[in-house]
């Protein structure tokens, strides 16, 4: 099939990357964000599916809006067959839906209808889930509702952060893509509407949503801190210092919600249950590092608490 594939961030490589390398479909044009300022320079950088198919001689577009008339007309000439979708970043309206012979295909990073919306791994592991998975479904106008070609699972790890999570479901969910792709050209394959029961939704997480409550028991700090590392990273602040947290260890220390603990093997704050034993911090403006090392350094006035 002649496919015009849409993603922007990292968590989309591994499935355009298979595309390319199919053996039955070729990738004609590739749909990302547009460039954006990074770093210091804020000097203008493709998204990471910009760069790789730059690398591959593949053509770029880069709507402002999907809904921009040179691109609906750009696409309607490229005349897809379908158009798989990974963390593409804007919605599409009903015109640019209807261009494909079969539709947009999307891969979305839960098992549907669970944890519809932007966040779907920070979601799951934030809520403790056991499970989760990839789903492969046809785009439709409503947030994450359109009928469902396939689905792989991936048990979530007790120690597993967001970006833990999601790096394994990306290279699962390409797989998924390519063989539901397969299916689809064969006409093998029928997309099943998702269960009205079991919905549930994984908004966005803002920088004000990752900072962390230390009243709240270990266990909810611990799946907090790694629902959100990465991106956007959790965060206390110590005194007048905003600091950073990587993740946590539990322990069997008793210390009051935000109170702090140094010593030789580490540093410790308390939660509305036990202690807790970060490994990293990051205060702002500065590198990340040892969290013993860094408490030693600031030496902190030992009423001063994490809040």
């Amino acid at each position: 099939m002649r496919i015009v594939f849409a993603g922007t961030p990292d968590a989309a490589v591994p499935s355009l990357e298979r595309l390319i390398g199919s053996t039955r479909h070729e990738v004609v044009a590739v749909v990302t964000r547009p460039d954006a300022a990074a770093g210091r320079g804020r000097k203008l950088v493709r998204s990471p599916i910009g760069a790789l198919a730059d690398s591959h001689g593949i053509e770029v577009l880069t709507p402002g809006r999907p809904s921009e008339p040179d691109f609906v007309e750009r696409l309607e000439a490229l005349a897809p067959d379908c158009a798989p979708v990974v963390a593409y970043g804007a919605l599409l309206p009903k015109n640019v839906l209807d261009i494909p012979t079969h539709g947009w295909v999307n891969l979305h990073f839960s098992l549907l209808p669970a944890w519809r919306g932007a966040a779907p791994v920070q979601a799951a592991i934030g809520a403790g889930d056991d499970m989760t998975g990839a789903s492969a479904f046809r785009l439709e106008e409503g947030m994450d509702t359109g009928p469902v070609y396939g689905v792989v699972t991936e048990r979530i790890r007790d120690t597993d952060t967001s970006g833990d999570l999601l790096g394994r479901l990306a290279t699962g969910g390409a797989i998924l893509l390519d063989s539901v792709l397969d299916g689809i050209e064969d006409g093998a394959l029928s997309a099943v509407p998702q269960s009205a029961d079991g919905v549930s939704y994984a908004p966005k997480v803002t920088v004000d949503a990752a900072r962390i409550r230390w009243d709240r028991p270990a266990a909810l700090v611990d799946r907090h801190i790694r629902s959100v590392t990465p991106a956007p990273g959790a965060w206390t602040t110590i005194g007048d210092l905003r600091v950073k947290l990587g993740p946590v260890a539990h322990t069997d220390e008793h210390l009051e919600p935000g109170e702090m603990a140094v010593s030789k093997s580490g540093m410790s704050v308390g939660t509305g249950t036990t202690a807790v034993r970060l490994d990293r911090v990051q205060p702002q403006g500065k590198k990340e590092m040892a969290a013993a090392d860094w408490a030693r350094g600031a030496r902190l006035d030992v009423e001063v608490r994490a809040q």
